[in-house]
């Protein structure tokens, strides 16, 4: 039989059971549906953590306070102080950008309106290293912070949250901060928040201007950053970060640090593995579909060979041979797995589709997903078929036409 005739037979012998080879493929079709969703759903979250740690600068270090320790016992939290960042700013102010972070909630209000918003005294700096925008007045500058001026940076939310007024409106206006009257120099542009980074909703004012007329002289800062101008210079700041820190408390070579230097890139690189891992699992979760799908082709394929068994005796009685007759059920197989995979693809893209609309959860169908779903429909029918295949090609003809 030459190879187009026998693709002609499988078709046709598909076409013969239209609903048996429908509920034959939904296994396929449930399995390529649950995978292609299932990556979305990875893709699209591991997509918006990206954009999220982008947004916090992915050439920012963090420096946070860690424990301080004497002679191996903890004795509770380590301190950050303005002159650390100082000491960071004159030391490595070449290829550093440096800035300060004090930070508290404290009662905003304007008019009649007020919201209890996150306050963060900081340098002018911090507006750059994160890459803020404005959408309406200025930033403060470095002139202001040496001279406490009250001025305040408001958030992208934070004009609706007093009184909903556009942003140009509250530029040169008067905000109270815990009671202190601020003049409102700026208005930046929408950021979008992550979990832990939230810029829409705070107020930036002058770090000096936070410690000394806002927060009774604390000195303690919550966090210190510092940027490089790409992510190649990383290592170098953090050695001289580490170097300048040490040196600012006292510790020795070899002795536990009392501060703790943060990564952006790291922590993004984290987090990428973690959501590549989940969806490996998730799509191995739905795979199992895949070879339920599989077996319930095999299944279904043994069926037919019984059910055509006369038929298979006059093939090889008229010349058939056992190649022709194991390429027939073999086509067989493959074309309903491949077409129980396209339906697949077909109802992932749509449950995707419906998942971000209805949930608006991120989702991504990518296309390496969709090629990796159909290539292993196509390998299940092979490895599913070869048995009913084989077993039809066997057959004795004698016996085949003798079976009732």
């Amino acid at each position: 039989m030459l190879v187009w005739e026998i693709i002609l037979v499988a078709m046709g012998a598909i076409r013969a059971n239209v609903l048996r080879s429908v509920l034959t493929t939904l296994g396929i079709v449930i399995g390529v549906a649950a995978v292609i969703t299932m990556v979305a759903l990875g893709e699209g979250a591991q997509r918006r953590v990206q954009e999220q740690i982008s947004r916090m600068g992915t050439t920012v270090l963090t420096i946070r306070p860690g424990q301080h320790f004497s002679f191996g016992v903890s004795r509770g939290d380590a301190r950050l102080s303005l002159e650390d960042a100082e000491a960071l700013k004159s030391e490595a102010g070449d290829f550093l950008k440096v800035s300060p972070e004090i930070q508290s909630r404290m009662q905003i209000a304007y008019l009649r309106w007020n919201a209890n918003l996150s306050v963060l005294g900081v340098w002018p700096d911090y507006f750059e290293m994160y890459d803020h925008k404005l959408v309406a007045g200025r930033f403060f500058h470095q002139g202001e912070v040496n001279g406490r001026r009250r001025v305040a940076v408001l958030g992208f939310n934070v004009p609706d949250q007093l009184g909903e007024l556009p942003p140009e409106q509250l530029v040169g206006e008067t905000i109270q901060i815990r009671g202190i009257p601020f003049e409102v120099v700026g208005v930046l542009a929408e950021k979008g928040d992550a979990a832990w980074f939230r810029p829409d909703d705070q107020v930036f004012i002058p770090q000096s201007t936070a410690q000394y007329r806002v927060m009774g002289g604390r000195d303690r800062l919550n966090a210190i950053y510092v940027a490089t101008a790409t992510t190649g210079e990383l290592d170098q700041a953090y050695a001289v970060i580490d170097g300048v820190m040490r040196r600012q408390h006292r510790i020795r070579p070899g002795e536990d640090a009392d501060f703790n230097i943060r990564n952006s890139a790291d922590l993004l690189a984290t987090f990428q593995e973690t959501q590549r891992t989940f969806t490996l699992l998730l799509a191995g979760i739905a795979g199992v579909s895949l070879i339920v799908g599989g077996i319930g082709i095999m299944n279904i394929m043994l069926v037919s060979v019984t059910e055509r068994t006369r038929e298979i005796g006059v093939r090889k009685a008229l010349g058939a041979t056992r190649r022709a007759i194991l390429l027939q059920f073999l086509v067989e197989a493959l074309t309903l797995c491949v077409l129980g995979g396209l339906l697949g693809v077909a109802v992932g893209y749509g449950a995707a589709e419906a998942v971000k609309r209805l949930a608006e959860w991120d989702t991504v169908v990518a296309g390496q997903a969709v090629l990796v779903a159909l290539a292993f429909s196509a390998a299940i029918g092979l490895f599913f078929g070869i048995w009913p295949a084989r077993r039809a090609a066997v057959l004795d003809p004698i016996d085949a036409l003798r079976y009732e």
